[in-house]
């Protein structure tokens, strides 16, 4: 992730406090946020997904590749600092670079979470309630494109 913030660098840096949140679930900022240092946690509703302290991490991408609200809330857990693009889109067409890590990044959690389906459809295979369900969970998210929307 040291390349993310090589190639970030030029961004203005923002700071937080701890207990203050960089994105809101719900909310809509356009902006990208790269962790210069400090502890973040990611919340979807009141589950936490992850903690988060490695440099170079980024938040706030697939709400602006989607064109749609923030997905978690990141939370600071201790202080921290960002770099922010708040022109996300703008900054991702004008840096390329930024662009395959980014995508390298999103590619790294779907091939996560198929695995970890697919080792759930293994372990459920021969259920016939609820569970069953995670073949046809996989099966979609595997093959749904979905509508690309333009800039």
């Amino acid at each position: 992730m040291s390349h993310m913030l090589e190639s970030c660098r030029a961004l203005p840096q923002c700071d937080y406090k701890t207990g203050d949140e960089v994105l809101r679930e719900g909310q809509s900022t356009g902006h990208l946020y790269i962790l210069v240092e400090g502890k973040v946690e990611v919340c979807k509703g009141d589950v936490q997904v992850s903690r988060v302290s490695e440099p170079g991490s980024i938040f706030g991408e697939m709400s602006v590749l989607l064109h749609q609200p923030h997905m978690a809330t990141v939370k600071c857990l201790t202080d921290a600092k960002f770099l922010v693009a708040e022109n996300a889109r703008q900054f991702l067409d004008a840096h390329p670079e930024v662009t395959v890590i980014v995508a390298e990044t999103l590619a790294r959690r779907l091939n996560s979470l198929t695995r970890y389906l697919v080792d759930l459809k293994h372990q459920f295979e021969d259920q016939k309630d609820h569970m069953s369900m995670v073949d046809e969970v996989l099966e979609s998210l595997l093959h749904h494109q979905g509508k690309v929307k333009k800039k």
